[in-house]
Order: structure tokens, then sequence, then C-alpha cells
């Protein structure tokens, strides 16, 4: 029988271990937390409480464990067109722009990085707003955009890259978007819609913990989504993190953070344009 009880010594070494390697605060008040989400973990290994599993990690082969623990403390609330206004002003201020801009525009495609994507609907959401955009301008060839969407956890990464929603989480501010870009399920998979295959070749999913730096993004981007990610940062990772950002977007590009944060008071090279909204200069 496991023992669902967890020390403070266990606890601390736990919050260490997440601390060194993602630079979230879990903080003192976290302990229930942290044993209601690693339960599971000892059930998993067959350990019977939670100082033997502290030993597990402490070894040398402890690291792909390690990396579970990332994966079961990482926090993934999300939906769909989450924190609306966002998309708003890319919809109705950056977009518009950009289009009208399209004879001077570079070579490339716009770049998006949803730099904290959870289980994928932040990025497909992004993916359905450039695709319905974009598809009323005729003039706009076909390869203008791409997503490029990272987070901490593997686990959230999986279902991300399968793209695939039960219904009742697929709430949408058009509801015609529904038909255009996702695909009903049926027989074993009905009551579930999955993201159709123009969007989800549009966008790239990769591993990438924010605090360890270079990051492997190649060239910059147009936007960043970091919403509802520094919430869990001390203030020097902050101030380490949104320079690092700022270093990859264009000039004129756009960083979107949570509407719950703001950024350090550092000389980041970022205008305030509105709140949670900033532009580089």
């Amino acid at each position: 029988m496991i023992s669902a009880a967890i020390t403070d010594e266990d606890y601390r070494f736990i919050r260490t271990l997440v601390y060194d390697r993602s630079r979230i605060n879990l903080g003192p008040n976290k302990k229930e937390l942290v044993r209601n989400r690693l339960l599971k973990r000892l059930q998993v290994l067959g350990l019977e409480n939670f100082g033997s599993y502290c030993r597990l990690l402490r070894k040398e082969k402890g690291d792909e464990e390690k990396t579970a623990v990332l994966d079961s403390i990482s926090t993934n609330v999300t939906h769909f067109f989450r924190e609306w206004k966002h998309f708003e002003f890319l919809q109705t201020t950056v977009l518009p722009q950009w289009a009208a801009g399209l004879r001077r525009r570079r070579s490339e495609p716009w770049r998006i990085w949803s730099a904290a994507c959870s289980s994928g609907e932040e990025p497909f959401s992004l993916a359905i707003l450039f695709a319905d955009f974009f598809r009323r301008q005729p003039r706009v060839e076909p390869q203008t955009w791409e997503i490029f969407a990272t987070d901490l956890s593997s686990r959230v990464l999986a279902t991300a890259r399968e793209a695939v929603y039960k219904s009742e989480r697929v709430k949408l501010p058009d509801p015609s978007w529904l038909q255009t870009y996702f695909q009903k399920g049926i027989d074993a998979w009905d009551g579930y819609y999955r993201i159709k295959s123009e969007l989800r070749e549009r966008v790239e999913f990769t591993h990438l913990n924010l605090v360890e730096w270079p990051y492997p993004c190649s060239g910059k981007f147009d936007v960043i989504f970091c919403r509802n990610v520094m919430i869990y940062f001390d203030k020097p990772t902050q101030e380490q993190l949104i320079p690092r950002l700022a270093q990859y977007l264009t000039p004129g590009g756009f960083l979107f953070i949570g509407h719950s944060e703001k950024l350090p008071d550092i000389d980041h090279g970022l205008k305030r344009i509105r709140p949670s909204i900033y532009q580089r200069m």
C-alpha cells in the first residue's frame, strides 16, 4: 500500500529539483499539489512512499524520472482562444497591417512562436485565426506564415501533435470555424474533433525549456505568445527570460504575455502597446 504522506524533507528536495530544472517556484504552500500530482508516479513505479521516490530521483539513472516530475508538476490549464483580446488585436490590428504592407514584405514567411503551447489549443487557435484571415486575402501566397510551438512538458506535446480534442473543449468565437478547420470524429472517435491537416502542417511542435539558453530556434519571430508563464518564475528568472525573448523578435514584432503578468522593470527594448501586449522598437 502506498503511503500518501510527503515529509517536509522530501518536499524540499522535489521543490529544489523542479526549480533547478525549470525555475518553476513552487513555494512552501504547494506541498499538497505536489503530493497529488506525483502519487500516480509512485503507483506506476511500484514505490511505497515518497522517501523511496526521492531516493530514485537522487540516483544518476533517475534523469528520465526527473523529466516525468516536470511533466506532472507543470500546470497546463488552457482552452481555444484563451484571453480573446490578444487574438482580437491580431485579427483587427496586426494582420490588416501586414496585409496592407505585403509589397514591402521580406521574402520569408511570417513566423509566430507559441512559447508555452501546452496541449496545442493556443498554437492551433493562432493557426485558425491566421488561416481564416488570409483565406480572405486572395493575393497572399499559401506559404506566408508558420507557427513554432514549444513546451516544457513532453506529455502535453504528445497530445498537441495528435490535435484531437473532446467536443466540449472546442469552444470557438466563430461557430463556422468548427466545420472549416476541424474534422468530426466517427465511430470510436464520436464526440471528438481533430484539427484538419492543412493547419496541423503549419505548426511545428518542439520540446523547449525556457530557462535553458540558447533556445533551439532558428531566425526571428514576428509574434511571440509567452502567456501565463512568468507567474511561476521568481524575479531573477523573469529578468533573464524577457530580454531573451526580445532577441527573437523582429523589429516591430509583438510579445504577448498573460493579462495577470507584467514585464520586469529592466531594459528589454519593448514598448507597451496595450495591457499585456508589447512591441520591439
